[in-house]
């Protein structure tokens, strides 16, 4: 099954691309599951997950923490801390 990952702010400039549809494996159960699986996808992913724990995510448009189930998504949301002012 396909999951539509989108990429917001940096990770979007620094991966090229703004979406993509990705066959997920099995093992990957969680946030923290894709982000490490997302990782190894070459090394442009590798730099941009490199550090894990600054990328949030949302799950169908509801922010989701590293732990939580990814279940059946139709979209997975990844990006970095928001700052404004």
């Amino acid at each position: 099954m396909k999951t539509r990952i989108v990429y917001f702010a940096w990770v979007r400039e620094r991966l090229g691309k703004g979406s993509e549809e990705l066959d997920l494996p099995d093992s990957v159960k969680t946030v923290g599951d894709l982000i490490a699986h997302l990782s190894t996808l070459g090394e442009d992913y590798e730099a941009v997950f490199s550090v894990p724990g600054v990328i949030r995510a949302a799950i169908d448009e509801e922010h989701a923490d590293h732990d939580e189930a990814i279940g059946e998504p139709r979209e997975i949301a990844l990006f970095p801390p928001m700052t404004g002012g």
